[in-house]
Protein backbone atom coordinates (compact mmCIF):
# COMPACT_ATOMS: atom_id res chain seq x y z
CA UNK A 1 0.00 0.00 0.00
CA UNK A 2 2.79 2.25 1.09
CA UNK A 3 4.13 1.17 -2.97
CA UNK A 4 1.01 2.38 -4.41
CA UNK A 5 0.29 5.55 -2.50
CA UNK A 6 2.42 7.74 -4.78
CA UNK A 7 1.25 6.47 -7.69
CA UNK A 8 -2.61 7.18 -6.19
CA UNK A 9 -1.68 10.53 -5.75
CA UNK A 10 -0.11 11.26 -8.94
CA UNK A 11 -2.73 10.19 -10.87
CA UNK A 12 -5.45 12.16 -8.45
CA UNK A 13 -3.10 15.06 -9.17
CA UNK A 14 -3.10 14.51 -13.08
CA UNK A 15 -6.52 14.18 -13.28
CA UNK A 16 -7.29 18.10 -12.49
CA UNK A 17 -3.87 19.25 -14.50
CA UNK A 18 -5.53 17.51 -17.77
CA UNK A 19 -9.05 18.71 -16.89
CA UNK A 20 -7.23 22.62 -16.42
CA UNK A 21 -5.33 22.08 -19.97
CA UNK A 22 -8.67 20.84 -21.77
CA UNK A 23 -10.35 23.70 -20.98
CA UNK A 24 -7.46 26.58 -21.34
CA UNK A 25 -7.23 24.54 -25.05
CA UNK A 26 -10.98 25.05 -25.63
CA UNK A 27 -10.79 28.84 -24.71
CA UNK A 28 -8.22 29.07 -26.73
CA UNK A 29 -10.08 27.44 -29.76
CA UNK A 30 -12.98 29.14 -28.45
CA UNK A 31 -11.15 32.23 -28.65
CA UNK A 32 -9.54 31.51 -31.72
CA UNK A 33 -12.69 30.94 -33.97
CA UNK A 34 -13.75 33.51 -36.13
CA UNK A 35 -16.90 35.07 -36.15
CA UNK A 36 -19.00 33.54 -39.24
CA UNK A 37 -19.51 36.28 -41.98
CA UNK A 38 -23.08 38.26 -41.61
CA UNK A 39 -25.66 36.69 -43.20
CA UNK A 40 -27.61 38.28 -46.08
CA UNK A 41 -30.74 37.35 -48.41
CA UNK A 42 -30.97 39.59 -51.45
CA UNK A 43 -34.36 39.23 -53.02
CA UNK A 44 -36.30 40.69 -55.73
CA UNK A 45 -40.02 41.71 -55.71
CA UNK A 46 -42.83 44.10 -57.31
CA UNK A 47 -45.63 46.00 -55.98
CA UNK A 48 -47.98 48.74 -56.35
CA UNK A 49 -47.62 51.78 -54.08
CA UNK A 50 -49.01 55.31 -53.93
CA UNK A 51 -50.42 54.43 -57.40
CA UNK A 52 -47.57 53.46 -59.10
CA UNK A 53 -45.86 50.16 -59.70
CA UNK A 54 -42.51 49.83 -58.42
CA UNK A 55 -39.99 46.85 -59.12
CA UNK A 56 -37.51 46.25 -55.91
CA UNK A 57 -35.08 44.68 -54.29
CA UNK A 58 -34.98 43.62 -50.44
CA UNK A 59 -32.17 42.54 -48.63
CA UNK A 60 -32.49 41.45 -45.57
CA UNK A 61 -29.35 41.02 -43.70
CA UNK A 62 -26.65 41.98 -40.62
CA UNK A 63 -24.19 44.54 -40.73
CA UNK A 64 -21.49 44.09 -38.30
CA UNK A 65 -20.26 46.80 -36.11
CA UNK A 66 -16.61 46.63 -35.73
CA UNK A 67 -13.87 47.76 -32.98
CA UNK A 68 -10.92 50.01 -34.11
CA UNK A 69 -9.05 46.56 -34.72
CA UNK A 70 -11.79 45.23 -37.03
CA UNK A 71 -12.91 42.82 -34.58
CA UNK A 72 -16.57 42.34 -34.60
CA UNK A 73 -18.89 43.85 -32.25
CA UNK A 74 -22.13 43.96 -32.83
CA UNK A 75 -24.71 42.60 -36.18
CA UNK A 76 -27.87 45.10 -36.63
CA UNK A 77 -30.36 43.39 -38.47
CA UNK A 78 -31.93 45.34 -41.21
CA UNK A 79 -34.19 45.10 -43.92
CA UNK A 80 -33.64 47.39 -46.79
CA UNK A 81 -36.04 47.75 -49.88
CA UNK A 82 -34.65 49.90 -52.77
CA UNK A 83 -36.48 50.62 -55.91
CA UNK A 84 -34.99 49.30 -59.31
CA UNK A 85 -33.18 50.64 -61.31
CA UNK A 86 -31.16 52.17 -58.65
CA UNK A 87 -31.09 55.58 -58.54
CA UNK A 88 -28.25 57.31 -55.97
CA UNK A 89 -30.69 60.74 -56.14
CA UNK A 90 -33.94 59.35 -54.67
CA UNK A 91 -34.46 59.89 -50.85
CA UNK A 92 -33.71 57.22 -48.31
CA UNK A 93 -35.34 56.72 -45.30
CA UNK A 94 -34.09 54.89 -42.17
CA UNK A 95 -36.69 53.79 -39.85
CA UNK A 96 -36.84 52.27 -36.34
CA UNK A 97 -39.08 52.02 -33.90
CA UNK A 98 -38.97 52.11 -29.99
CA UNK A 99 -38.89 50.50 -26.34
CA UNK A 100 -36.51 51.07 -26.00
CA UNK A 101 -36.30 47.05 -26.95
CA UNK A 102 -38.61 46.82 -29.62
CA UNK A 103 -37.84 45.75 -32.99
CA UNK A 104 -38.93 47.57 -36.09
CA UNK A 105 -41.64 45.15 -37.17
CA UNK A 106 -44.56 47.75 -36.12
CA UNK A 107 -43.65 50.47 -38.90
CA UNK A 108 -42.41 47.53 -41.22
CA UNK A 109 -45.16 45.33 -41.43
CA UNK A 110 -47.68 48.04 -40.10
CA UNK A 111 -47.31 51.20 -41.87
CA UNK A 112 -44.60 51.58 -44.14
CA UNK A 113 -43.27 47.92 -45.65
CA UNK A 114 -44.37 46.69 -49.20
CA UNK A 115 -46.72 44.00 -47.02
CA UNK A 116 -48.89 44.92 -44.06
CA UNK A 117 -50.44 42.86 -41.63
CA UNK A 118 -54.51 42.60 -41.69
CA UNK A 119 -56.14 43.31 -38.34
CA UNK A 120 -59.31 44.69 -36.95
CA UNK A 121 -58.77 48.54 -37.70
CA UNK A 122 -61.54 49.29 -35.28
CA UNK A 123 -60.25 48.44 -32.11
CA UNK A 124 -60.46 44.71 -31.62
CA UNK A 125 -58.64 42.42 -30.52
CA UNK A 126 -56.72 40.47 -33.54
CA UNK A 127 -57.20 37.32 -32.08
CA UNK A 128 -55.89 34.36 -33.06
CA UNK A 129 -53.84 33.02 -36.17
CA UNK A 130 -53.60 32.93 -39.08
CA UNK A 131 -53.13 36.89 -39.46
CA UNK A 132 -53.49 37.97 -43.73
CA UNK A 133 -50.06 39.06 -44.75
CA UNK A 134 -51.41 41.61 -47.66
CA UNK A 135 -49.98 44.04 -50.06
CA UNK A 136 -49.57 47.63 -48.50
CA UNK A 137 -50.29 50.23 -51.49
CA UNK A 138 -49.64 52.67 -48.67
CA UNK A 139 -45.91 51.95 -48.26
CA UNK A 140 -43.46 54.90 -49.14
CA UNK A 141 -41.62 52.94 -51.62
CA UNK A 142 -42.91 55.09 -54.78
CA UNK A 143 -40.83 58.27 -52.76
CA UNK A 144 -38.45 56.83 -51.06
CA UNK A 145 -36.29 53.86 -50.40
CA UNK A 146 -36.31 52.69 -46.92
CA UNK A 147 -34.28 50.88 -44.48
CA UNK A 148 -35.48 49.10 -41.27
CA UNK A 149 -33.46 48.81 -38.53
CA UNK A 150 -33.40 46.17 -35.57
CA UNK A 151 -30.90 48.41 -32.83
CA UNK A 152 -29.00 45.86 -30.64
CA UNK A 153 -30.56 43.64 -28.30
CA UNK A 154 -33.88 44.04 -30.83
CA UNK A 155 -35.33 41.98 -33.45
CA UNK A 156 -32.63 39.94 -34.72
CA UNK A 157 -29.56 41.87 -33.24
CA UNK A 158 -27.43 41.28 -31.10
CA UNK A 159 -23.15 41.81 -29.17
CA UNK A 160 -20.90 39.57 -30.73
CA UNK A 161 -18.48 37.43 -29.32
CA UNK A 162 -17.55 38.48 -25.64
CA UNK A 163 -18.80 42.16 -26.21
CA UNK A 164 -21.38 43.09 -23.44
CA UNK A 165 -24.53 44.28 -24.97
CA UNK A 166 -24.51 46.92 -22.08
CA UNK A 167 -21.96 48.42 -24.40
CA UNK A 168 -24.82 49.27 -26.74
CA UNK A 169 -27.98 50.08 -24.14
CA UNK A 170 -27.73 53.37 -23.35
CA UNK A 171 -29.18 56.38 -25.07
CA UNK A 172 -26.12 57.78 -26.57
CA UNK A 173 -24.41 54.18 -26.97
CA UNK A 174 -27.71 53.71 -28.78
CA UNK A 175 -27.55 56.84 -31.39
CA UNK A 176 -23.67 55.75 -32.05
CA UNK A 177 -24.59 52.71 -32.91
CA UNK A 178 -27.17 53.51 -35.24
CA UNK A 179 -25.09 56.56 -37.13
CA UNK A 180 -22.14 54.19 -37.16
CA UNK A 181 -24.54 51.37 -38.71
CA UNK A 182 -25.88 54.27 -41.08
CA UNK A 183 -22.59 55.63 -42.21
CA UNK A 184 -21.57 52.05 -43.07
CA UNK A 185 -24.93 51.65 -45.31
CA UNK A 186 -24.26 54.74 -47.21
CA UNK A 187 -20.73 53.51 -47.61
CA UNK A 188 -21.62 49.91 -48.88
CA UNK A 189 -24.52 51.51 -51.06
CA UNK A 190 -22.97 54.66 -53.04
CA UNK A 191 -25.68 57.18 -51.17
CA UNK A 192 -23.94 59.64 -49.35
CA UNK A 193 -25.50 62.65 -51.65
CA UNK A 194 -28.96 61.17 -51.74
CA UNK A 195 -31.63 62.94 -49.71
CA UNK A 196 -31.71 61.45 -46.24
CA UNK A 197 -34.71 61.16 -44.07
CA UNK A 198 -34.75 59.62 -40.49
CA UNK A 199 -37.25 58.44 -38.18
CA UNK A 200 -38.94 56.68 -35.14
CA UNK A 201 -42.12 55.82 -33.39
CA UNK A 202 -42.02 55.88 -29.29
CA UNK A 203 -38.99 55.97 -28.23
CA UNK A 204 -37.65 56.10 -31.84
CA UNK A 205 -38.31 60.26 -31.97
CA UNK A 206 -35.87 59.87 -29.16
CA UNK A 207 -33.51 57.97 -30.60
CA UNK A 208 -33.88 59.95 -33.65
CA UNK A 209 -32.95 63.15 -31.92
CA UNK A 210 -30.39 61.39 -30.47
CA UNK A 211 -28.89 59.87 -33.46
CA UNK A 212 -29.26 63.39 -35.72
CA UNK A 213 -27.21 64.36 -33.21
CA UNK A 214 -24.31 61.88 -33.98
CA UNK A 215 -25.10 62.26 -37.67
CA UNK A 216 -24.92 66.02 -37.77
CA UNK A 217 -22.29 66.52 -34.78
CA UNK A 218 -19.23 65.80 -36.09
CA UNK A 219 -17.28 67.38 -39.10
CA UNK A 220 -17.70 64.89 -41.26
CA UNK A 221 -21.11 64.93 -40.96
CA UNK A 222 -24.34 62.87 -42.60
CA UNK A 223 -26.50 66.18 -43.04
CA UNK A 224 -30.22 65.25 -43.33
CA UNK A 225 -33.44 66.33 -45.25
CA UNK A 226 -36.52 65.46 -42.77
CA UNK A 227 -36.96 63.62 -39.42
CA UNK A 228 -40.04 61.61 -38.97
CA UNK A 229 -41.29 61.86 -35.20
CA UNK A 230 -43.91 59.62 -34.53
CA UNK A 231 -45.81 59.46 -31.40
CA UNK A 232 -43.12 61.55 -29.76
CA UNK A 233 -41.48 61.72 -26.46
CA UNK A 234 -38.77 63.68 -26.41
CA UNK A 235 -38.94 66.06 -22.64
CA UNK A 236 -38.91 62.83 -19.88
CA UNK A 237 -38.75 65.38 -17.49
CA UNK A 238 -42.00 66.98 -18.56
CA UNK A 239 -44.00 63.57 -18.15
CA UNK A 240 -42.20 62.18 -15.17
CA UNK A 241 -44.47 60.88 -12.91
CA UNK A 242 -43.21 62.05 -9.85
CA UNK A 243 -44.94 63.80 -6.35
CA UNK A 244 -44.49 67.49 -6.78
CA UNK A 245 -44.27 67.79 -10.60
CA UNK A 246 -47.22 68.68 -12.19
CA UNK A 247 -46.87 69.07 -15.73
CA UNK A 248 -47.71 65.46 -16.07
CA UNK A 249 -51.48 66.28 -15.14
CA UNK A 250 -51.15 69.24 -17.77
CA UNK A 251 -50.07 67.21 -20.91
CA UNK A 252 -52.45 64.21 -19.79
CA UNK A 253 -55.55 66.46 -19.90
CA UNK A 254 -56.32 67.20 -23.77
CA UNK A 255 -55.53 63.49 -24.07
CA UNK A 256 -58.02 62.39 -21.06
CA UNK A 257 -60.82 64.84 -23.01
CA UNK A 258 -60.24 62.64 -26.26
CA UNK A 259 -60.57 60.06 -24.44
CA UNK A 260 -63.82 61.32 -22.77
CA UNK A 261 -65.44 62.14 -26.28
CA UNK A 262 -64.61 58.92 -28.15
CA UNK A 263 -66.44 56.65 -25.07
CA UNK A 264 -69.67 59.23 -24.38
CA UNK A 265 -68.34 60.52 -21.23
CA UNK A 266 -67.88 64.30 -22.70
CA UNK A 267 -71.39 66.76 -22.33
CA UNK A 268 -73.72 67.08 -24.70
CA UNK A 269 -72.24 70.73 -26.02
CA UNK A 270 -68.91 69.24 -26.38
CA UNK A 271 -69.24 69.35 -29.94
CA UNK A 272 -66.65 67.86 -32.49
CA UNK A 273 -63.78 65.89 -31.00
CA UNK A 274 -61.26 68.73 -32.38
CA UNK A 275 -63.23 71.22 -31.00
CA UNK A 276 -63.80 69.37 -27.52
CA UNK A 277 -59.47 68.97 -27.55
CA UNK A 278 -58.80 72.19 -28.65
CA UNK A 279 -60.73 73.61 -25.58
CA UNK A 280 -58.86 71.35 -23.22
CA UNK A 281 -55.74 72.51 -24.60
CA UNK A 282 -56.76 75.75 -23.89
CA UNK A 283 -57.80 74.57 -20.10
CA UNK A 284 -54.55 72.53 -19.71
CA UNK A 285 -52.29 75.28 -19.95
CA UNK A 286 -54.22 78.09 -18.79
CA UNK A 287 -56.44 77.82 -15.72
CA UNK A 288 -55.42 74.06 -14.98
CA UNK A 289 -51.72 74.60 -14.71
CA UNK A 290 -52.21 78.29 -12.82
CA UNK A 291 -54.87 75.97 -10.49
CA UNK A 292 -51.80 73.50 -10.08
CA UNK A 293 -49.19 75.87 -9.34
CA UNK A 294 -51.00 77.40 -6.10
CA UNK A 295 -50.88 73.96 -4.82
CA UNK A 296 -52.69 73.78 -1.31
CA UNK A 297 -53.56 77.85 -1.69
CA UNK A 298 -56.37 77.08 -3.99
CA UNK A 299 -59.13 76.50 -1.79
CA UNK A 300 -63.06 77.88 -1.93
CA UNK A 301 -65.10 78.36 -4.82
CA UNK A 302 -61.91 78.95 -7.29
CA UNK A 303 -61.08 75.31 -6.11
CA UNK A 304 -64.61 74.01 -7.13
CA UNK A 305 -64.74 76.05 -10.52
CA UNK A 306 -61.82 74.31 -11.59
CA UNK A 307 -62.98 70.66 -10.23
CA UNK A 308 -65.96 71.36 -12.18
CA UNK A 309 -64.10 72.15 -15.87
CA UNK A 310 -62.06 69.28 -15.01
CA UNK A 311 -64.89 66.83 -14.19
CA UNK A 312 -66.07 68.30 -17.89
CA UNK A 313 -63.32 67.41 -19.48
CA UNK A 314 -62.08 63.84 -17.99
CA UNK A 315 -65.49 62.52 -17.63
CA UNK A 316 -64.74 61.56 -14.29
CA UNK A 317 -67.07 62.31 -11.26
CA UNK A 318 -65.87 65.74 -9.01
CA UNK A 319 -66.16 63.29 -5.90
CA UNK A 320 -63.48 61.32 -7.46
CA UNK A 321 -61.62 64.32 -8.50
CA UNK A 322 -61.78 65.79 -4.76
CA UNK A 323 -60.29 62.82 -3.37
CA UNK A 324 -57.52 62.60 -6.39
CA UNK A 325 -56.69 66.10 -5.14
CA UNK A 326 -57.70 67.51 -8.98
CA UNK A 327 -54.28 65.46 -10.12
CA UNK A 328 -55.62 61.99 -12.12
CA UNK A 329 -52.67 59.85 -13.15
CA UNK A 330 -52.64 57.74 -16.52
CA UNK A 331 -52.89 54.97 -14.94
CA UNK A 332 -56.30 55.97 -12.39
CA UNK A 333 -57.97 57.06 -15.89
CA UNK A 334 -57.56 53.73 -17.37
CA UNK A 335 -59.57 52.09 -14.45
CA UNK A 336 -61.91 55.22 -13.50
CA UNK A 337 -62.95 56.71 -16.89
CA UNK A 338 -65.35 53.27 -18.14
CA UNK A 339 -65.44 51.80 -14.03
CA UNK A 340 -68.85 51.91 -14.45
CA UNK A 341 -69.23 49.14 -17.45
CA UNK A 342 -66.89 47.20 -16.20
CA UNK A 343 -63.82 47.74 -18.70
CA UNK A 344 -60.67 49.38 -18.77
CA UNK A 345 -59.48 51.57 -21.57
CA UNK A 346 -56.05 51.40 -23.64
CA UNK A 347 -52.96 52.86 -22.75
CA UNK A 348 -51.11 53.30 -26.44
CA UNK A 349 -55.04 53.27 -28.03
CA UNK A 350 -57.39 54.73 -25.34
CA UNK A 351 -60.75 53.53 -28.25
CA UNK A 352 -59.16 50.06 -26.97
CA UNK A 353 -61.01 48.50 -23.84
CA UNK A 354 -60.62 45.40 -21.63
CA UNK A 355 -62.09 43.09 -18.49
CA UNK A 356 -59.60 43.23 -15.50
CA UNK A 357 -60.14 40.32 -13.19
CA UNK A 358 -62.45 41.70 -11.15
CA UNK A 359 -63.70 45.91 -11.02
CA UNK A 360 -61.92 46.77 -8.31
CA UNK A 361 -58.36 48.51 -8.10
CA UNK A 362 -57.11 51.87 -9.35
CA UNK A 363 -55.17 50.81 -12.11
CA UNK A 364 -55.60 48.08 -14.90
CA UNK A 365 -54.51 44.38 -15.07
CA UNK A 366 -53.17 45.18 -18.84
CA UNK A 367 -52.85 47.31 -21.43
CA UNK A 368 -55.67 45.72 -23.88
CA UNK A 369 -54.60 48.51 -26.90
CA UNK A 370 -51.10 45.96 -26.82
CA UNK A 371 -52.38 42.69 -26.41
CA UNK A 372 -54.71 43.32 -28.53
CA UNK A 373 -52.58 43.87 -31.75
CA UNK A 374 -48.70 42.25 -30.53
CA UNK A 375 -49.86 38.46 -31.75
CA UNK A 376 -50.28 39.32 -35.48
CA UNK A 377 -47.33 41.77 -35.99
CA UNK A 378 -45.19 39.19 -34.84
CA UNK A 379 -46.53 36.29 -36.84
CA UNK A 380 -46.14 38.68 -40.06
CA UNK A 381 -42.72 39.68 -39.45
CA UNK A 382 -41.61 36.04 -39.01
CA UNK A 383 -43.35 34.79 -41.38
CA UNK A 384 -42.26 37.48 -44.17
CA UNK A 385 -38.61 37.32 -43.35
CA UNK A 386 -37.89 33.94 -43.01
CA UNK A 387 -40.23 33.31 -46.29
CA UNK A 388 -40.17 35.29 -49.09
CA UNK A 389 -37.31 37.59 -47.77
CA UNK A 390 -35.27 34.10 -47.01
CA UNK A 391 -33.17 35.45 -44.53
CA UNK A 392 -32.13 32.00 -42.32
CA UNK A 393 -31.39 32.29 -39.03
CA UNK A 394 -31.53 30.40 -35.90
CA UNK A 395 -32.41 33.23 -33.18
CA UNK A 396 -35.61 34.69 -32.36
CA UNK A 397 -37.14 37.82 -32.84
CA UNK A 398 -37.22 39.50 -30.71
CA UNK A 399 -40.19 41.95 -30.48
CA UNK A 400 -40.27 43.82 -27.19
CA UNK A 401 -38.62 43.90 -24.19
CA UNK A 402 -35.19 42.46 -25.05
CA UNK A 403 -32.82 45.01 -23.45
CA UNK A 404 -32.36 45.90 -19.73
CA UNK A 405 -30.57 48.60 -17.22
CA UNK A 406 -31.06 51.33 -20.35
CA UNK A 407 -28.18 53.74 -19.25
CA UNK A 408 -30.42 57.67 -19.39
CA UNK A 409 -27.61 59.84 -18.68
CA UNK A 410 -27.20 62.39 -21.43
CA UNK A 411 -23.64 63.91 -22.19
CA UNK A 412 -22.53 67.06 -19.82
CA UNK A 413 -23.61 65.99 -16.45
CA UNK A 414 -24.78 68.57 -14.55
CA UNK A 415 -28.91 68.91 -14.12
CA UNK A 416 -28.99 66.30 -17.26
CA UNK A 417 -28.20 63.22 -14.79
CA UNK A 418 -31.83 64.10 -13.69
CA UNK A 419 -33.50 65.87 -16.39
CA UNK A 420 -33.87 63.81 -19.41
CA UNK A 421 -34.74 65.86 -22.67
CA UNK A 422 -33.30 65.05 -26.25
CA UNK A 423 -36.05 67.82 -28.03
CA UNK A 424 -32.24 70.59 -27.81
CA UNK A 425 -30.59 68.28 -30.09
CA UNK A 426 -33.02 68.85 -32.44
CA UNK A 427 -33.13 72.32 -31.96
CA UNK A 428 -29.21 72.59 -32.46
CA UNK A 429 -29.08 70.30 -35.77
CA UNK A 430 -32.24 72.38 -37.50
CA UNK A 431 -30.13 75.83 -36.39
CA UNK A 432 -27.40 74.23 -38.36
CA UNK A 433 -28.77 73.04 -40.60
CA UNK A 434 -31.31 75.47 -42.50
CA UNK A 435 -32.76 72.68 -44.61
CA UNK A 436 -33.88 70.17 -42.05
CA UNK A 437 -37.37 69.52 -41.52
CA UNK A 438 -39.13 67.62 -38.75
CA UNK A 439 -42.77 66.00 -39.22
CA UNK A 440 -44.75 65.07 -36.24
CA UNK A 441 -47.65 62.28 -36.34
CA UNK A 442 -49.59 62.21 -33.54
CA UNK A 443 -52.67 60.24 -32.68
CA UNK A 444 -55.55 61.85 -30.11
CA UNK A 445 -56.21 59.01 -27.87
CA UNK A 446 -52.19 58.00 -26.86
CA UNK A 447 -51.68 58.03 -23.29
CA UNK A 448 -47.72 56.82 -24.05
CA UNK A 449 -47.23 59.54 -25.39
CA UNK A 450 -49.03 62.15 -25.39
CA UNK A 451 -49.88 64.60 -28.29
CA UNK A 452 -49.76 67.73 -26.15
CA UNK A 453 -46.23 66.74 -24.50
CA UNK A 454 -45.10 66.69 -28.00
CA UNK A 455 -46.29 70.30 -28.51
CA UNK A 456 -44.68 71.04 -25.81
CA UNK A 457 -41.62 69.97 -26.03
CA UNK A 458 -40.80 71.00 -29.91
CA UNK A 459 -42.38 74.66 -29.12
CA UNK A 460 -39.72 75.53 -26.78
CA UNK A 461 -36.92 78.32 -27.34
CA UNK A 462 -34.16 77.08 -29.97
CA UNK A 463 -36.50 75.17 -32.16
CA UNK A 464 -37.79 76.69 -35.21
CA UNK A 465 -41.13 76.54 -35.43
CA UNK A 466 -41.69 77.45 -39.13
CA UNK A 467 -39.92 74.29 -39.80
CA UNK A 468 -41.86 72.01 -37.46
CA UNK A 469 -45.21 70.37 -39.10
CA UNK A 470 -48.10 68.43 -36.65
CA UNK A 471 -50.33 66.05 -38.51
CA UNK A 472 -52.87 63.95 -36.18
CA UNK A 473 -55.21 60.80 -36.15
CA UNK A 474 -57.99 59.82 -34.66
CA UNK A 475 -56.58 56.91 -32.86
CA UNK A 476 -53.71 56.05 -30.74
CA UNK A 477 -49.71 55.45 -30.41
CA UNK A 478 -49.89 52.79 -33.66
CA UNK A 479 -52.57 55.18 -35.55
CA UNK A 480 -51.36 52.95 -38.44
CA UNK A 481 -53.54 50.16 -37.03
CA UNK A 482 -56.32 52.47 -38.19
CA UNK A 483 -57.07 52.14 -41.90
CA UNK A 484 -58.28 55.54 -42.27
CA UNK A 485 -55.09 56.79 -40.30
CA UNK A 486 -52.56 54.63 -41.95
CA UNK A 487 -53.91 56.50 -45.47
CA UNK A 488 -53.71 59.52 -44.05
CA UNK A 489 -50.11 58.93 -42.11
CA UNK A 490 -48.90 57.69 -45.82
CA UNK A 491 -50.03 60.48 -47.63
CA UNK A 492 -49.04 63.26 -44.96
CA UNK A 493 -45.08 61.78 -45.14
CA UNK A 494 -45.25 60.94 -48.56
CA UNK A 495 -46.00 64.96 -49.04
CA UNK A 496 -43.61 65.83 -46.25
CA UNK A 497 -40.29 64.08 -48.09
CA UNK A 498 -41.93 65.20 -51.84
CA UNK A 499 -41.87 68.67 -50.35
CA UNK A 500 -37.97 68.76 -49.58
Amino acid sequence: MKKLAPALLALCLAAPLAAQENAAGEERKEAAAPTPPPTISVTKHSGTFGGQRINYTATAGETYLKAEDGTPKASIFSVAYVKEPRDPNRPIAFLFNGGPGSGSLWLHMGAFGPKRVAIPSDARDDGAPPYPLIDNPDSLLDVTDIVFIDPVGTGFSHPLGKTPAKDYWGVTADAKSIGEFIRIWLNENGRWNSPKFLGGESYGTTRSAAVVNELEGRYNDVSLNGIILISTILDFGAQAGVPGNEMPYVLFLPSMAAAAHHHGKAPADAGTLEQFVEEARTFAAGDYALALLKGQKLQGEERAAIRRRLARFTGLSETFLDQADLRVSDQRFYKELLRDRGLTIGRLDARYTGRDYDNAGEGPDNDPSFYGIDGGYTAALNDWVRGPLKFTTDRQYSTIGGVSDWNWDLPGGGDGTYYKNVAPYLGRAMRENGGLRVFVGQGYFDFATPFFGAEYSLSRTGIPADRVHFEYYGSGHMMYVRDEDRSKLSRDIRSFIRSR
